[in-house]
């Protein structure tokens, strides 16, 4: 496992489409994605804690007009998906490597169109609040980079989880998003596009429902 892990680290060094620190472009990257990177002006798309990057290929195979990026500080699971990506020519697929909790030093306000978080760590209650990908430090920062409008998705498992982040965009002020506690059920079943997470097919195979909402980021919600 640990020579495995190896060779994905030294992988990210030499595949174009991952970002991470001490190669070329990551500490000018912010606001230059498509000048730099894509070389196309097309909408971004971010998915954060992407893991093995299943979403972010996956949404890109079906929309080749956006651009999608894959956040993630585990080196050894974004070389999968940028290996992936590579194998495939998808041209419209990159990867960075970072905390979730630096978006803003490598996204400029307004440069987002959307952000999918998919199945992150519900982090306990106690102590683990402030690590929580929905709590109002990062839903701010999620606005911040994100254009007039721009969407945010979250996926899950974890009821509790999905009931803090529901409250805590509330909290924010924010009235205009749909939600579901059974996904594959309900009316919004498409907006997923059939993709699933590694984590999501566990999931799913013990019983679990899917949690989903989204929500169109505004000045005035």
């Amino acid at each position: 496992m640990a020579r495995k892990k190896e060779k994905r680290f030294v992988l990210n060094q030499v595949l174009d489409n991952v970002l991470e620190e001490k190669k070329p472009l990551y500490d000018i990257i912010k606001g230059k994605w498509n000048e730099l990177v894509f070389k196309k002006p097309n909408p971004l798309v971010l998915e954060l804690g992407c893991g093995k990057g299943e979403y972010t290929v996956g949404l890109a195979r079906i929309f080749p007009d956006f651009n999608f990026i894959g956040i993630d500080i585990k080196g050894d699971r974004i070389a999968v998906g940028a290996k992936t990506a590579t194998d495939e020519g998808l041209t419209n697929v990159a990867f960075l490597r970072t905390k979730i909790h630096n978006l803003e030093d490598f996204f400029g306000a307004n440069e987002v169109s959307e952000i999918w978080i998919t199945f992150p760590d519900p982090q306990p209650l106690e102590g683990g609040i402030k690590r929580r990908l929905t709590n109002p430090r990062f839903l701010a920062m999620y606005r911040n980079v994100l254009i007039e409008g721009g969407t945010l998705h979250l996926k899950t498992d974890s009821e509790p989880f999905f009931d803090y982040s529901v409250e805590s965009l509330k909290q924010m002020g924010v009235k205009n998003f749909i939600s579901t506690k059974d996904l594959y059920n309900s009316e919004y079943n498409d907006r997923h596009h059939g993709i699933k997470t590694r984590f999501e097919e566990i999931f799913t195979a013990k019983g679990f429902k899917i949690n989903y909402l989204a929500t169109a980021f505004a000045t005035q919600n």
